[in-house]
């Protein structure tokens, strides 16, 4: 699930810090990426417990109401699709989930209000209602319900992200990464595979999570060697008024460029200047690009490196 681009960004983002930091330890930078990739996974695992959480909230409701001094016809026979669903069913019983939440337990129990209000806005939706008009819902009605509701009601919801920052700071730049793996995995659950539905793995292989660490460390050892090339190829702009994020960002692209033969060039250029476009200045995009782009064009063409 930790994909490169959320590898990229956060060594992006230590190797800056590295510089910052006047306790300049590898081993430490070392585990602190690890552990802000672990925190991403957690995300992973929140973002999968919210729709629990929303269907819990909505059973207590029901439940409440059904209890009242006086409840009426519909209190006392609601809709409960939402409860029944099929597909929060197998979440909530599913291995992996239950694993996960008992060795890193999460809880949304302080963003109560915040819950109630995403119900009632769900509750309203056009979505909600065609729902319920379905007699007896299958399994795939149940999971598109949840998909659409995802996309519709979750998906890049700007309290959401503001709750996120709040409860972990690694978590502001992962949440719309995440956000797209969470829809990934409502559509790829089955009910054949019961409990044991396969949910996302922290990386996808282990040569994700080698990726990551040596990204980290060659972008830092082999300082010299980048910042000279960056220097080199600067040498109409005044070195020292660089933006420092753009400095550390080509630092971190030559690092992958040398590093790792089985990444093209091109896909290295694009990544990078992507997350200049988002962590740097407006203009820095076809600043990075421009000295990357002629920094590729000159060790190719000393055979520095041997791939397109």
């Amino acid at each position: 699930m930790i994909n490169r681009n959320l590898i990229r960004i956060r060594v992006v983002q230590l190797v800056y810090a590295w510089y910052q930091n006047t306790n300049k330890d590898l081993r430490n930078a070392e585990k602190e990426l690890l552990f802000g990739l672990q925190k991403s996974y957690d995300l992973y695992y929140f973002l999968l417990l919210l729709m629990v959480e929303l269907t819990d909230s909505y059973q207590n409701r029901v439940e409440t109401k059904r209890n009242k001094f006086l409840p009426t016809e519909e209190d006392l026979h609601p809709n409960t699709h939402l409860i029944d669903n099929k597909f929060i069913v197998q979440l909530r019983e599913n291995r992996q989930f239950r694993k996960q939440l008992a060795e890193r337990p999460m809880s949304w129990e302080s963003n109560e209000a915040f819950i109630k209000n995403l119900l009632d806005e769900i509750l309203s939706s056009d979505t909600y209602q065609e729902y319920t008009a379905i007699v007896s819902p299958t399994y795939e009605e149940d999971q598109e319900f949840w998909r659409k509701t995802f996309k519709q009601f979750i998906y890049l919801d700007e309290e959401l992200d503001d709750i996120l920052e709040d409860e972990c700071i690694y978590w502001n730049d992962d949440v719309e990464i995440v956000q797209t793996f969470v829809m990934k995995t409502i559509k790829r659950f089955s009910a054949g595979n019961g409990d044991d539905q396969p949910l996302l793995p922290m990386f996808k292989d282990e040569e994700d999570k080698e990726y990551a660490l040596k990204l980290l460390h060659n972008s830092i050892l082999d300082e010299k060697k980048y910042r000279g090339l960056i220097e080199k190829h600067t040498e109409k702009w005044d070195f020292d008024r660089i933006a420092f994020m753009d400095l550390i960002i080509m630092q971190v692209a030559l690092s992958e460029i040398f590093t790792f033969e089985s990444i093209p060039t091109n896909v290295t250029l694009n990544e990078y200047i992507e997350i200049a476009k988002s962590y740097s200045t407006p203009k820095s995009g076809t600043f990075i690009n421009g000295i990357l782009d002629a920094i590729v064009q000159e060790i190719k063409k000393e055979k520095r490196i041997f791939k397109n």
